[in-house]
């Protein structure tokens, strides 16, 4: 009887094990993660942080929320995570390819930036450690203040980026810059030893969007147009730079087969590129 009684016991209690452990609740994170990712030329640049909000309360100021001169982790919950793809130079410091933990020190001035070496997310391990690079940014103003705190990318071109944190009265503008010149030129000089068609298109299109020899581009894209199997883009863009090289009776020419190959394929958008570059090139003197 008393072994009986002993079993049930075990598992009244078992039961009860089980029925707390599925009735756990789950609410809502107060500092809710979020990851923003851009690419600035051949980089990828990926933000991890958590996002807290004002909650009327007072964020930056000398007794608020993230006081002046004390070092916070830019964010909530732990240190926010700064990854880079490949170097880049950020507020005139260089930080090679890696993950680094991104702490900030706000002032009314000027803010500190400090970037460790990723070891975790705990971020007081850093406070007591020398970044690998600091940074010293003015801070800006928003016009009206921003709730929930933010990470986000602006002015991206094909060698440089701006990173943005806005939150309640603060605005941040952290320049990066990476080397996307240097390491498109040094990939086409190597797949020029043996490209194939797509090499010589992209490396024509390189050419003309940022104003190099359109000489060598021309040489470039007639090789990734030449024989039967012509791609309407790419004849498109051959087109695009005879008509930079000033010859428009042949850049009409090679728009009208573009515009051929375009309706073809049914993409009536670059039908209407087409349309339109031999309305104003006919326009130029031949």
């Amino acid at each position: 009887m008393k072994r009986q009684l002993f079993s049930l016991c075990l598992m009244a209690a078992a039961f009860l094990f089980t029925v707390n452990a599925q009735a756990q609740i789950k609410t809502p994170s107060a500092s809710p993660k979020a990851t923003v990712m851009q690419q600035v030329g051949l980089v990828d640049i990926t933000i991890e942080y958590s996002r807290p909000g004002m909650k009327g309360r007072t964020i930056f100021s000398k007794d608020g929320l993230v006081p002046y001169d004390q070092v916070w982790r830019t964010g909530a919950n732990s240190a926010t995570k700064f990854t880079c793809s490949g170097d880049v130079v950020i507020g005139g410091q260089k930080l090679k390819r890696g993950s680094y933990a991104m702490l900030t020190k706000p002032s009314t001035a000027m803010w500190e930036v400090y970037f460790h070496n990723y070891e975790s997310g705990r971020w007081s391990d850093y406070k007591e450690k020398s970044p690998v690079a600091t940074v010293q940014i003015r801070p800006g103003k928003n016009t009206r203040p921003v709730e929930t705190m933010l990470f986000y990318f602006a002015e991206v071109k094909d060698g440089s980026a701006r990173l943005v944190m806005d939150w309640s009265d603060v605005k941040l503008n952290l320049d990066i810059t990476v080397n996307t010149d240097e390491e498109v030129m040094a990939s086409i000089d190597k797949v020029m030893n043996g490209p194939s068609k797509g090499d010589y298109y992209n490396a024509a299109n390189y050419y003309f969007n940022n104003g190099k020899d359109m000489d060598k581009a021309y040489e470039y894209v007639k090789k990734a147009t030449e024989g039967d199997d012509k791609k309407f883009w790419q004849v498109r863009k051959q087109s695009q730079i005879e008509a930079a090289l000033g010859k428009h009776k042949q850049a009409i020419a090679t728009a009208k087969v573009a515009m051929a190959l375009a309706e073809k394929a049914g993409n009536m958008e670059y039908v209407k590129f087409n349309k339109d570059a031999i309305a104003k090139w006919s326009k130029m003197k031949m």
